[in-house]
C-alpha cells in the first residue's frame, strides 16, 4: 500500500512524536487495519527526517511517498487513488 503524507498547520490524521508537525494522510486502500498498521511506519517515517535532517526543516515542504516514490508526487498511486488535492502533490 503506498501512503501521501503531506504536512498541515490546520488539520492532521498523523502527528511527528519529535516536533509535533501535523500531516494529512492519502492512501491507497481504506481498509482500516490496513491503516493501522501502517500508522506506526509513517510516524517511524517522520522521526527518521529528525534523524537524517540537519535540525532546520526536517521534513519535506512538498507531499512525500511511503514507500519512496521516485516519480512525481502528482503521479504516485496514493495522489491518484487517494483524491489528494492540487496543494497536497505541489
Amino acid at each position: 500500500m503506498q501512503v501521501l503524507c503531506k504536512a498541515s498547520n490546520t488539520a492532521s490524521d498523523v502527528r511527528c512524536s519529535v516536533c509535533g508537525q501535523g500531516f494529512l494522510v492519502y492512501w491507497t486502500r481504506t481498509s482500516a487495519s490496513e491503516r493501522a498498521s501502517r500508522k506506526a511506519e509513517i510516524v517511524e517515517a517522520l522521526r527518521n527526517h529528525h534523524v537524517m535532517g540537519d535540525g532546520a526543516s526536517v521534513h519535506p515542504e512538498s507531499g512525500f511517498n511511503l514507500p519512496t516514490w521516485s516519480g512525481e508526487t502528482r503521479f504516485s498511486a496514493a495522489a491518484l487513488i487517494g483524491n489528494a488535492p492540487a496543494w497536497a502533490v505541489a
